[in-house]
């Protein structure tokens, strides 16, 4: 029997549509973008902050409103009970990436009379994304489409782990930039799919929370490649946000600089989403890392070269 599905995650959105059950989804979270179709359903969740502003703004409000709240993020119970869902999606991996268990467990307490089942989702690490689509195939009653999913994911990035460590030594030594000001690395899952494409990862490790980092971390580990994926921006917003680092008098020293391999990525649709398009973030590490040996066709969608007034990428790459 079909459930009625409120997903207030944006990955657990993609995960639902990836298992066929797109059709059993009633509301979805301010955030949930993808695929296009789920943007015809009601919203049921907002941010407590303005969200439209730079990097150093939007840190400064989320840490202000945290300051007199226990979340960034608010449901709306009244739109939940109108929806009468059977099953909420959420998370508990992080209170300032997504709604999480409490908001919504508040909520359901507070007005939704069909008593949902919540299913929260807890993805730190590459395997805890397996995990979790486990726990959405078992909730809803497609273990085995699950099952399957998993498999085919997991043989993609094996295939794709073992042509990248073909290439041999060394490996390009990488900086995942997750939050342009103050400076954050990529941590969580972001280390494994470094490694599984063939890259050396600098900073964040896996199953651990991204780190603050400094400018000095940044300078004296000099990366091979630098590669910009801000949480919750695509490629024309972080490119607006790039003066935070093309501003700062060490960047044009850096060896990536210098060499053309600084890399803007839709980090919102791509990495720091924890679901099935894991598989197509890596992708984009290897053609990052091994532009003239590796090409899925992602470059101009999950990618794109910095080159303002710099070496231009590899002539040919992602062509």
């Amino acid at each position: 029997m079909p459930h009625r599905i409120v997903s207030l995650i944006a990955s657990a959105t993609e995960m639902v549509y990836a298992l066929g059950c797109g059709d059993w989804l009633v509301g979805r979270s301010h955030e949930c973008d993808y695929p296009p179709d789920v943007l015809q359903l009601p919203p049921c969740s907002a941010a407590k902050f303005d969200v439209h502003g730079d990097s150093r703004q939007i840190d400064d409000r989320v840490k202000a409103t945290l300051l007199s709240a226990t979340s960034v993020y608010e449901v709306d119970a009244a739109q939940l009970d109108r929806l009468q869902p059977t099953v909420i999606l959420t998370q508990t991996q992080c209170e300032v990436c997504a709604v999480s268990l409490k908001d919504v467990e508040r909520a359901v307490c507070e007005a939704v009379t069909s008593r949902p089942r919540v299913v929260a989702l807890e993805p730190n690490a590459l395997a805890d994304i397996w995990t979790d689509l486990r726990r959405v195939g078992n909730a809803l009653g497609v273990a085995d489409r699950a099952e399957r999913l998993i498999a085919d994911c997991q043989q993609r990035l094996r295939s794709l782990s073992e042509r990248c460590a073909a290439f041999g030594s060394p490996r390009p030594r990488v900086a995942c930039i997750e939050w342009l000001e103050p400076l954050m690395a990529a941590g969580n899952w972001v280390p494994e799919l470094v490694e599984i494409a063939g890259g050396e990862n600098l900073f964040g490790e896996a199953g651990k929370h991204s780190p603050w980092m400094t400018w000095d971390d940044l300078v004296t580990s000099d990366p091979d490649v630098i590669a910009i994926l801000p949480c919750g921006f695509d490629i024309p917003r972080s490119r607006s946000e790039m003066h935070w680092l093309t501003g700062r008098p060490e960047w044009a020293s850096l060896a990536a600089v210098r060499k053309g391999r600084v890399v803007i990525t839709d980090g919102n649709q791509f990495f720091n989403r924890p679901g099935p398009r894991v598989v197509e973030s890596a992708e984009i590490l290897a053609e990052i890392l091994h532009p003239d040996r590796v090409d899925f066709g992602h470059r101009g969608n999950g990618w794109t070269p910095w080159e303002e007034g710099r070496p231009s990428w590899p002539a040919g790459v992602g062509q």
